[in-house]
Parts: C-alpha cells; sequence; structure tokens
C-alpha cells in the first residue's frame, strides 16, 4: 500500500503532504478508501462515522476509531470522529475538531450516507426523510461550517483559501433509480447543491466537485446483485472502492485548483465527465401563444428522432 511515497523523519510525503481533511462516512467502504489513500499522500485525516448500519440504524464507535489507528499504525496522522453529519451542531464540532487538532482545514470530502429503499407507492414518510436528511442535508451541514470557516480566512489575509469540497452523490441521482425515489432525490440534490457552492465559494478560492462512483460497499450490495458486483478472480476488480479514491485524492490537490464545478462518475479504471442538464430540443411559435392543439402537433418538431419515453436504468 506504501509503494511510491516518500518518507522522512516528520512521516508521510505525497501530494497531500501538509493538508488537512475531513472524510464522513470514513469508517468503511467509500469513505475508508479515501481516508487510507489520502493519509498515505501525506495528509491529516479527521475520521468521521457514526457507526450505523447500511440501513442507517444504530451507532458504534468502533468504524471510526479503527480507520484512525490503522492509519496511524503506519505512520500518518488521524483522529476519529463521532458525529453524526446531518446535525448542526455535530458538524460545526466536526469542522471544528479539525483546525482545533491540526491547526486548519483544507478538504472536506462528504460521504456518508445510507439507503431505505422501497418504491414510491409504498414509501413510508419516515424512510424518505431520514434518506435525505442523511445524505442532502448531511452534505449542506459540513459544507456550511467549512464554508464559513474559509469565508474568513479569505477576509483576513486577502489571498484565495486553497480549500477543496468534494461531494458524493450517485448515477441514481442523474437517471433516476427505479426502487430508490429518496436515494435518487437526494443525490440529484447533492449534485445541483454542489454547482451552487462552487459558484458561491470560487472567488474564496474553494473548489467544490461531484463524483458518482461505482463500487461494491454496503449499500451496493443490499441494492444490486452480488454477482454483478464481483469480478471473476484473477482479473481486474472494477468494482473495488479502492479504484474511486486516487481521483477524490487527486480532486483534493493543488494541481486540481482549476477543477471546480464538474461532475465525474468514477468506476474501475474510468474517470467519466458528465454534463448538467441542456437542451437537446426547442419549438417555437413566434411572438403568441400556443394552443394546445397546435402544442399536440408540434411535438413531432420537439421531440425529433428522441423517443419522448425514459429508457431503462442501467448501471
Amino acid at each position: 500500500m506504501m509503494s511510491g511515497l516518500g518518507v522522512n523523519s516528520g512521516g508521510l510525503m505525497g501530494m497531500l503532504d501538509g493538508k488537512v481533511v475531513i472524510v464522513t462516512g470514513a469508517g468503511r467502504g467509500l469513505g475508508r478508501s479515501h481516508a487510507m489513500l489520502m493519509a498515505q499522500e501525506g495528509a491529516s485525516i479527521v475520521v468521521n462515522d457514526l457507526g450505523g448500519e447500511w440501513d442507517g440504524t444504530g451507532a458504534d464507535p468502533r468504524a471510526a476509531s479503527e480507520v484512525a489507528d490503522e492509519i496511524t499504525s503506519f505512520g500518518g496522522r488521524a483522529v476519529a470522529n463521532f458525529s453524526d453529519v446531518a446535525d448542526w451542531e455535530g458538524a460545526q464540532h466536526m469542522i471544528n475538531q479539525a483546525i482545533e487538532t491540526y491547526g486548519r482545514l483544507d478538504v472536506l470530502v462528504c460521504n456518508a450516507g445510507f439507503v431505505r429503499d422501497r418504491t414510491v407507492f409504498n414509501m413510508m414518510e419516515g424512510e424518505w426523510d431520514d434518506v435525505i436528511r442523511v445524505h442532502l442535508k448531511g452534505h449542506f451541514v459540513p459544507t456550511r461550517w467549512a464554508a464559513a470557516y474559509w469565508r474568513e480566512r479569505f477576509k483576513e489575509t486577502g489571498e484565495p483559501v486553497g480549500g477543496r469540497i468534494i461531494y458524493t452523490a450517485s448515477e441514481a441521482g442523474l437517471f433516476g433509480n427505479p426502487g430508490q425515489p429518496n436515494y435518487s432525490a437526494a443525490k440529484a440534490g447533492i449534485a445541483a447543491l454542489g454547482l451552487v457552492v462552487a459558484r458561491e465559494m470560487k472567488r474564496y478560492g474553494v473548489t467544490c466537485n461531484t463524483i458518482n462512483p461505482r463500487a461494491r460497499t454496503r449499500m451496493t450490495l443490499n441494492t444490486f446483485d452480488a454477482e454483478r458486483l464481483t469480478s471473476p478472480e484473477g482479473e481486474f476488480d472494477v468494482n473495488d472502492p479502492d479504484n474511486v479514491a486516487p481521483w477524490v485524492a487527486y480532486l483534493a490537490t493543488d494541481h486540481a485548483g482549476d477543477i471546480t464545478g464538474q461532475t465525474f462518475v468514477c468506476v474501475g479504471d474510468q474517470v467519466q465527465l458528465m454534463e448538467t442538464w441542456h437542451r437537446v430540443g426547442r419549438i417555437r411559435k413566434g411572438k403568441d401563444r400556443w394552443t394546445v392543439a397546435e402544442l399536440a402537433e408540434a411535438r413531432k418538431e420537439l421531440f425529433g428522432d428522441r423517443a419522448p419515453t425514459i429508457g431503462k436504468f442501467g448501471m
């Protein structure tokens, strides 16, 4: 795991040397992969994880503590944090812990979440509220406190602060996955929030980008067939969560300071650049209001060769 990294008497050195990073949901899966690699690249890590199950129930401090201990065991710097990312005071404490422990905050990676899948006609209110809360509010609240901190630093120095925010959305949010109306809506909201944050924080030297990962985690194993997420023995493991971490780590570096407001799909050996909504057809009557009958006729021009119905969702 340590190949290719330089080490001196002060500890690890890499492309994130000296950076202070918070990774939420870092006790397992993707978050753990991000935290481990970024620590190997020289960053000091606040390992946040409430320690809940894949559906958000329960709490266990061992998840965050074990990852922090593993990082320190190979010479990295890490502390555990057990805050609820969607709690106003808890998220503020998480940001403050990074600053008080390491003297600054450079990178916020929002990754925490869980799923409670059900079709829209069977979903209960609590299943909707809880998933929207942990994903969408759980991205907003840490961002709110981190952004306020970076804005104050900018006002003090007048210099761009070099902050990095990296969001975790999903292709379910980009394309809509049947059986996941709450999760898909939350992830679409995260992608939109990332665009707003990128625009608002650009003047302060803070970037915000969104990844849509495909990986084998507790959440995906409870949504998709395990066989679909497992590569044949001896072949490249396309769905290993460690495959996603390098792009996240790169977006956190000084080298990526010109990348902001972008959305990526990360899977296996691929990084795909995605586009936001864009117009693919238009009809105009010409300075007059349409009638319903006229629109019924003009729709052929609007859709052209495109099918006027939604296709299948496929990851």
